[in-house]
């Protein structure tokens, strides 16, 4: 059977989704007309592109690539305080990529679109001969000045975490093998988190005018926190058994202490790395509270450059991997 040509591919897959978000103007036009921002709020603009092979399995499931592609890109609104609104897709698919893999990702791409309330403004789709390329860019909307950063933290401030680290790089030693939990449960339930991420959009929001800085969890925890440092010109101290795992992460780690770089320096959990005043801990926990996720103390900034980590004893511990680089 044929494939579909782009503008087939436009109309009977992509512009249905568009229907929720009037400005995409059903996918018909050459772009898409915002109206005016509500009471004045800020554009909040991010992109992220996703290459296959590099940032997800060629073999993962279509409707499972889409949710992490349109995930991710939530996240760094949550990273930012901000609301997210609407995305631009553009795809660079291959030969590999037939109608039934297409038809996959656009039920997986309806499906989170409806849960983070997003509309689908337009975007492009191109050949390649290279693997499918998945580019998202999100726009979001926050109170003029209320966005969050990475700059402001300052040393002494507490260092916070939500949710659990480490869980998707474990999960992706599952997927691929080379990490077998005795528990098939706890060998789901990483490879869950690692297909797909829990963008803390509520956690962002709420830390709005209570966190000196934030970033989501991408590239690791420790690399992650480079980034924060050194926007923030701070360094920072690391307590590891302060770190919040799941209880899948914490047998694997039982099991084999090695694990350890991964869950410090793995990428893809997306939680939130926040920096605040000790003084606003509470605050901390309500604004955790309303948002319904867990968060965990885990350090503080500090004046010194450089990236502490100790364990329980106060004993340094030092990573082979602190986070994931892309290399030219």
């Amino acid at each position: 059977m044929p494939r579909r040509g782009e503008f087939d591919l436009i109309a009977d897959l992509f512009a249905p989704l568009a229907r929720r978000c009037p400005a995409a103007l059903g996918l018909t036009d050459d772009a898409a007309v915002l109206p005016p921002p509500e009471g004045g709020q800020g554009t909040v603009v991010s992109a992220d592109m996703l290459v296959g092979g590099v940032h997800f399995r060629l073999e993962d499931p279509p409707d499972l690539i889409a949710r992490k592609a349109v995930r991710v890109n939530v996240s760094d609104m949550a990273a930012m305080g901000a609301a997210p609104v609407g995305v631009i897709l553009t795809l660079a698919l291959s030969s590999n990529q037939d109608d039934a893999w297409i038809e996959g990702f656009v039920r997986g791409l309806d499906a989170d679109l409806s849960t983070f309330g997003l509309g689908l403004l337009g975007g492009d789709t191109v050949s390649t001969p290279g693997p499918v390329t998945i580019s998202v860019t999100i726009l979001g909307q926050t109170p003029p000045g209320a966005h969050l950063t990475r700059g402001g933290g300052r040393a002494g401030d507490d260092l916070w975490v939500s949710g659990t680290v480490g869980d998707a790089a474990l999960g992706l030693k599952v997927l691929d093998g080379a990490l077998r939990p005795a528990d098939p449960d706890h060998a789901r339930r990483l490879a869950d988190r690692y297909h797909l991420p829990r963008p803390r959009v509520a956690l962002g929001m709420a830390l709005r005018g209570v966190a000196t800085a934030a970033l989501d969890i991408s590239d690791g925890l420790v690399g992650d926190l480079g980034h924060l440092c050194a926007a923030s010109g701070t360094g920072a101290r690391i307590e590891a058994a302060a770190v919040p795992l799941s209880e899948a992460a914490r047998a694997s780690l039982d099991a084999d202490p090695a694990l350890r770089d991964s869950v410090l320096g793995g990428g893809d959990d997306y939680e939130l790395l926040f920096a605040v005043p000790p003084e606003r801990g509470d605050a901390v926990e309500a604004a955790a509270r309303e948002a319904g996720v867990s968060v965990a103390r885990i350090g503080r900034l500090e004046a010194a450059p450089g990236i502490r980590i100790v364990d329980a004893a106060g004993t340094p511990v030092t990573l082979d991997r602190p986070g994931w680089r892309h290399a030219w």
